[in-house]
């Protein structure tokens, strides 16, 4: 308390006085009596509250007002008490009503003063309260109003600063003016000692592996920060539970107050780990114990995602079922189209890793593979009806049972050559194919269409044999020769060697697509369903069933050579003379000319000259007595291209003998 400040001047004497000088000199005996002065902090006791003053016993003749509104209008409003000690400022008197006008307001100002001057000279913390937001910042009252840049409202930013308003804080003096009555405070240089001071201790506290009691302040997507004694340490989302956790909050709130496990800290950078996972036993100690493959167990559907579906066996215990293990189904279809988060499923363990805590589950291996079952009712060679669910480059897929799909290869749709499946098929469509395999393991289904017709290749291969004349058309063109089609679905190949008796280097240049032609079949390989042509051999081949045709068709005429045989007959010789020449005509049953006609085709006589050679033959074959030499050329000249032909044999002998 600030002591009565004692007035010692006096006040010069007037010749003239009035009757306001006659008040001033009645206060300066009134003030001066009991050595207060007007100004002076004084001390009181209240004796009566009346509805607009407050009346105080400051021990003078006269009381002290103070008027109610010092007490009710003020940054921190309170109603003193018939009784309660209190201090204010001597301003004046009131002549008057005999008292004298006290004011608490001022009062407190100067003790504020006073004591805001000492706390910045000091280093030292106020407490204020926060009674409005202004531009910047916001006005606190610390026994006069002061001013709080809104940046030293915390030491985080402030998402919401309203709320600020109307409470009370410690806060730390930035700046001060007596004079002015100005000051400016900070709450985040006050909060920063304070935790400073928290650290320090708390660091100094602290070991890796203590359980300790903490406060959860806030929780992110990645953890939550509890406080620690002051000191706020990060719990990861992984050291909450051993099992999977998609957020914090699933475990924890704001406010509540938890024990945890400090897994480390760094007192250099500020920052502790803490765990709550920690506190009960490792599941996965013993995992391998429990659980072992093949085996089938009982589990709950905590979270799907895209890739699979997490099932709980245990607390803190969780296994995978892969996208791929949810049905047997070929296609990759969504685990939230399957199940359900919370869903009560049975699966069979595929893999258990302690060292890195996975286990892996399978919901279809828990169930027998639908192909199984299908295998047990159907048999390879078994017809099949189904609707076509898809198509792709390489063939088509019949969906014959629910989940189940099998596949027509493009070379099993049709006996013809397609380029495309979508030439014979469309999805949607209704088939009817035969079962060609069923592999389980690689859970295959193999389906063929043309085979309802049966094997063309088997029928072609019973029916042609090599060395066979076929009708062809030609449908590819290659380096090497060309690809022929023998019946829809049936082709072979003609190499550049069998193309043409002349050589050809580029079947294109001689030969089009769609062009037909007659092949000779060289070689068939029905394992490989292969076949060889040649339309070289094949020309040849059918120049030489031309001729025999035509040979065929001339057996009821008579050659040349047979008309000179009968007319040879019955030329007889001289006895003697004539007599070698005989035995020659008998060695030379085949002359160069003769020979030449057995060795190759008749060739054909003009009906003319065969009609001429016959009459000459049955008129020299009409006489009984056999002709002699001389006779011969006698009639020769009746008919003149046979003359010239008998005339030549008759020579011969002659002629030998004259050599002889």
């Amino acid at each position: 308390m600030t002591e009565a400040i004692k007035r010692t001047d006096k006040p010069e004497k007037d010749e003239k006085s009035g009757p306001d000088d006659y008040g001033q000199l009645l206060d300066q005996y009134q003030f001066g009596s009991n050595e207060f002065a007007q100004g002076a902090v004084v001390k009181g006791r209240v004796i009566k509250i009346t509805p607009t003053h407050v009346l105080v016993d400051i021990g003078m003749k006269s009381e002290g007002v103070i008027p109610i509104e010092e007490f009710t209008e003020t940054a921190e409003p309170s109603k003193p008490k018939v009784g309660d000690e209190i201090e204010a400022v001597l301003e004046r008197s009131d002549r008057k009503e005999g008292t004298f006008i006290l004011s608490k307001k001022m009062a407190d100002s100067i003790r504020a003063l006073d004591h805001l001057e000492k706390a910045f000279a000091h280093h030292q913390y106020v407490t204020g309260r926060v009674t409005e937001r202004t531009r910047n910042g916001f006005t606190v009252h610390v026994g006069i109003d002061a001013f709080m840049p809104e940046s030293h409202a915390d030491i985080r930013p402030v998402r919401d600063p309203d709320k600020l308003v109307g409470q009370t804080f410690k806060f730390k003096i930035i700046k001060f003016d007596r004079k002015t009555e100005n000051a400016v405070v900070s709450r985040k240089l006050f909060l920063a000692d304070e935790r400073e001071k928290k650290r320090r201790k708390v660091f100094s506290q602290i070991q890796k592996g203590m359980t300790i009691k903490g406060l959860v302040r806030s929780l992110t997507t990645f953890g939550a920060f509890v406080d620690i004694g002051g000191v706020e340490g990060l719990l990861h989302i992984t050291d909450l539970s051993w099992g999977k956790v998609g957020h914090p909050s699933e475990i924890l709130k704001v406010g509540q107050e938890i024990e945890v496990v400090v897994l480390d800290f760094n007192e250099k950078d500020e920052k502790i780990s803490l765990g709550y996972k920690q506190l009960t036993p490792d599941p996965w100690l013993n995992i391998a114990e429990k659980y072992h493959a093949g085996e089938k167990i009982n589990g709950k559907v905590t979270s799907l995602t895209d890739f699979g579906a997490f099932v709980e066996l245990e607390k803190g215990v969780e296994g995978l079922i892969h996208i791929s293990d949810l049905t047997w189904s070929r296609k990759m279809i969504h685990p939230k189209k399957l199940l359900k988060i919370g869903d009560e499923v049975t699966v069979s363990i595929l893999d258990v890793n302690p060292t890195s805590k996975r286990i892996s589950l399978g919901l279809k291996q828990a169930s027998p593979h639908p192909l199984e079952i299908f295998k047990q009712t159907y048999r390879v060679g078994a017809r099949i009806k189904g609707r076509i669910t898809s198509i792709t480059d390489f063939g088509a897929f019949l969906e014959v049972e629910p989940g189940i799909e099998g596949l027509i290869h493009i070379s099993d749709i049709s006996w013809e050559k397609i380029k495309h499946p979508s030439a014979k098929l469309k999805v949607g469509d209704e088939a009817e194919a035969i079962i060609l395999n069923i592999d389980v393991e690689r859970q295959k289904v193999s389906l063929g269409i043309k085979q309802l017709e049966g094997d063309i290749w088997e029928e072609f291969f019973a029916r042609q044999r090599t060395g066979d004349l076929v009708k062809t058309k030609i449908v590819r063109i290659a380096d090497f020769g060309l690809f022929v089609e023998i019946l829809p679905g049936i082709e072979g190949v003609v190499f550049l060697s069998e193309l043409d008796e002349q050589k050809i280097d580029n079947p294109a240049e001689a030969f089009k697509v769609g062009e037909e032609r007659v092949a000779k079949i060289l070689k068939m390989n029905p394992r490989d369903k292969k076949i060889s042509l040649s339309f070289r051999q094949a020309q040849a081949d059918i120049q030489k069933q031309d001729y025999q045709r035509y040979v065929d068709s001339q057996d009821d005429r008579m050659t040349l050579g047979e008309l000179m045989g009968d007319k040879l007959k019955f030329i007889t010789a001289p006895k003697k003379a004539e007599a070698k020449p005989e035995e020659k005509l008998e060695e030379k049953p085949e002359s160069p000319a003769e020979a030449k006609t057995e060795e190759q085709p008749k060739p054909e006589v003009p009906a003319e000259e065969k009609s001429e050679a016959i009459t000459e033959a049955a008129t020299e074959a009409a006489p009984e007595a056999p002709e002699t030499p001389a006779e011969a050329p006698a009639e020769a000249p009746t008919e003149a291209p046979a003359k010239d032909t008998a005339e030549e044999p008759a020579e011969t002998p002659t002629k030998e003998k004259t050599e002889e």
